[in-house]
């Protein structure tokens, strides 16, 4: 069998929102052994904003794997951090599709902004599977009506979530 050599795309943020909006938390490296299983990904980039106090995280991803391309963050009148790495992520897919570094692409997303991508990706016979975060209520209509395969992680989250260790009751001594 040819060996195959498909990359992952992964919005973080979107990823993040997504599986904990649904009440459970990823476990990195399942993840990114999931894929390579799954999928044959060979490179999985994975798109996220920068800030410090997160290092841990970038850490944590680096070692499960991932190949981290990092957003500049900017602040809204809140102080809440803009993450938005949808155009770099679609600069990066373009870029291994004209290089023709891949064979096929998944892309990790639920945002319809992405269908445009979806599409190009379509035209040009790279793409293989969607991954939506979360529950399919949540993943873009403008990313069904591709009628690209979409598997929701939701659905998947027995063999990539954190599994959560928890400690016996202790007893009382006589």
């Amino acid at each position: 069998m040819e060996k195959l050599n498909n990359f992952a795309y992964i919005d973080g943020n979107n990823l993040y929102r997504g599986v904990n909006n649904s009440g459970w938390k990823i476990d990195f490296f399942r993840f990114r052994r999931w894929l390579t299983d799954k999928y044959h990904i060979n490179r999985a980039y994975y798109f996220i904003g920068l800030i410090p106090k997160e290092k841990n995280l970038y850490t944590a991803l680096q070692e499960a794997g991932f190949t981290l391309v990092f957003k500049e963050v900017v602040y809204n009148g809140q102080s809440e951090a803009k993450r938005n790495c949808d155009a770099d992520l679609v600069l990066q897919a373009a870029k291994d599709v004209y290089e023709n570094s891949c064979d096929k692409l998944v892309l990790v997303t639920s945002d319809g902004d992405y269908a445009c991508l979806v599409k190009f990706l379509q035209s040009k016979n790279k793409i293989q599977v969607i991954l939506s975060p979360g529950i399919q209520e949540k993943c873009s209509i403008l990313l069904k009506r591709t009628s690209v395969p979409i598997t929701y992680l939701n659905d998947v989250k027995n063999k990539i979530s954190l599994k959560v260790i928890e400690k016996a009751p202790i007893k009382d001594g006589p």
